[in-house]
């Protein structure tokens, strides 16, 4: 069965020969227009084949209706396909236009647990046009903006694990129903391992009959996660560009040709289309306002205000330069891109792979920036499918890229996720500065746990926080250590309280003493052999002081 666009060109074909038929006969038999008569409207396929123009004559008329019919004959097997699945295609339908779609009361129990196995209302998409339009968000001046005709083509690389098939088609459709033909070299599908036996044979037995020669599917023998399996999809690509998607997005028309434009003006750019978003439960496109993407001490990506240059410009239109990415969209020379050694394959399941691109890129010589003229939509899910424990893994690898990227810096991002920052001394094995009894207000040596009351922290202004990771002011649990000159026990209290600015105030290199600035007195450990140790405040003897993740 020929492909979409195979149709499309012999439909093209077949009208140019029709026309210059219809034209050769108007000139061996001129036809009379009456006053007052008009040109019809281009009408639905279906509509077509009952028209008959007045003046037309019987050969002409035969012609016509003998092409309308073949339209409608290839459209209505096409379409088909997708019947057969129980989807629907056309540009009609249920959240046309990007609008919210609704289901009746009946429906909403049936959708109930769809909903909450993929984290958007699968049951509703099914009744949603694949072929569905959504708004055109860009700015009016990228409308007006032209083009090369001689830009690279792209690969489009959808990963997915256990999506709903009506959303991955969606995306399929959207992608070649708004990317020039010319520029679209292939879609690649990567499977990650899926569950679900319709995105087994169905899923392929579509795309190789819809788009025959297109649509390419890799599946994976195990379960990789996100970031491995986006590099398999990058090895089956044979595009000279190469963009990554979810597959659970939508675009709109004239999105690829700038992004193609900004690579091929300078290959080290990395182009991250703008983003709208899907609402995941009835389907709704909302506009997202133009943002770059930064991203937390915990290196969570997050949308961040475009650079003080760019508002300055006055040009909504123009490339937002941005430092990371949120992750679901990204496109980049595939030459370039396997230069700077793709994403790191020992990163686990999903995340952190986004801020370790963005730190690549700016160090290696490459940039990377967000596209107002290009924009994707995607829905923003309620729960990811690959793991239930998928923070373990977002902070493992944002520790990874801490370690191997972040440098004097990566002691800020175990200080945010919160791990363990024990304080120990060389005169005592396995016991940790620790907050003890909060009514005490005095510091203690307690066993290792690595738990909010140990967490440690030396501030360049020479503090000494315990505590969990915060202000004093929000997080009253977090404390100071202080010497108030009176007691040979270290007290722990509010820092903002503290009147004295040297009492709290020490001296501190690793792996040596910690020395008070106010009193000359050093935090020690004193061993009274059965009774146990205590922590003191005394002269200093040169007993020693590790810090985990020192902040310079």
């Amino acid at each position: 069965m020929a492909s979409l666009r195979r149709v499309k060109v012999l439909l093209v074909l077949n009208l140019i020969a029709v026309a210059g038929f219809v034209l050769f006969l108007a000139k061996c038999r001129p036809i009379t227009v009456k006053s007052g008569d008009s040109f019809h409207e281009i009408h639905p396929r279906a509509e077509v084949a009952n028209l008959t123009a007045p003046g037309i004559s019987p050969i002409q008329d035969a012609v016509l209706k003998r092409l309308s019919l073949l339209e409608d004959i290839v459209y209505r097997q096409l379409n088909g396909l997708s019947k057969s699945l129980g989807l629907i295609e056309g540009y009609g339908g249920r959240g046309k236009g990007g609008l919210p779609a609704t289901l009746s009361p009946a429906e909403e129990e049936k959708a109930k647990g769809p909903h909450e196995k993929y984290g958007y209302n699968s049951y509703l998409s099914e009744k949603i046009s694949l072929d569905r339009s959504i708004p055109d968000y860009r700015p009016t001046k990228c409308k007006e903006l032209k083009y090369a005709k001689d830009l690279p083509q792209i690969s489009i690389i959808f990963i997915f694990v256990n999506e709903a098939l009506s959303v991955i088609l969606r995306s399929v459709h959207s992608a070649v129903n708004h990317t020039p033909a010319h520029l679209l070299k292939e879609i690649i599908l990567v499977d990650d391992n899926s569950d679900e036996e319709e995105l087994k044979a169905p899923l392929e037995e579509y795309v190789n009959k819809r788009y025959p020669g297109l649509v390419k599917v890799v599946r994976n023998k195990k379960r990789e996660g996100l970031i491995r399996a986006r590099i398999e999809g990058w090895k089956a690509a044979t595009g000279h560009i190469t963009g990554f998607f979810d597959a659970h997005v939508e675009f709109t028309a004239g999105w690829a040709e700038p992004v193609l434009s900004r690579i091929q003006e300078n290959r080290k750019r990395v182009i991250l289309p703008s983003i709208d978003n899907i609402k995941q439960d009835n389907f709704e496109v909302q506009r997202y306002e133009n943002s770059a993407h930064g991203y937390s001490w915990e290196l969570w990506c997050m949308y961040i205000s475009p650079p003080k240059d760019w508002w300055d410009a006055g040009d909504p239109s123009l490339p937002i330069r941005t430092p990371a990415m949120i992750g679901c969209s990204f496109v980049v020379n595939r030459k370039f891109f396997g230069e700077i050694g793709l994403l790191d394959p020992g990163m686990d399941v999903y995340g952190g792979e986004n801020i370790e691109l963005g730190i690549k890129v700016w160090l290696c010589g490459g940039s990377m920036e967000v596209l107002p003229c290009s924009r994707v939509a995607h829905i923003e899910r309620k729960k990811k499918p690959y793991n239930n424990n998928i923070g373990f893994y977002t902070k493992r690898n944002a520790l990874r890229v801490a370690e191997v990227w972040m440098d004097d810096y990566k002691s800020h991002v175990y200080i945010a996720w919160n791990l363990p920052l024990e304080l120990r001394n060389n005169k005592a094995k396995d016991v940790c500065l620790d907050q003890g009894p909060q009514e005490n207000h005095t510091a203690i040596l307690y066993p290792c746990h690595g738990w909010g009351p140990q967490l440690a922290r030396y501030t360049k202004e020479g503090f000494l926080h315990l505590g969990a990771l915060g202000t004093t002011t929000l997080l009253p649990d977090t404390r100071c250590l202080v010497d108030n000159m009176k007691s040979r026990l270290p007290q722990l209290l509010d820092c903002e309280k503290v009147k004295s600015s040297l009492h709290k105030r020490w001296n501190f290199i690793q792996n040596g003493a910690i020395l008070n600035k106010g009193t000359g007195r050093c935090l020690e450990v004193e061993n009274k052999g059965m009774s146990g140790i205590d922590l003191i405040l005394r002269s200093c003897t040169g007993q020693r002081w590790t810090i985990k993740n020192f902040i310079k």
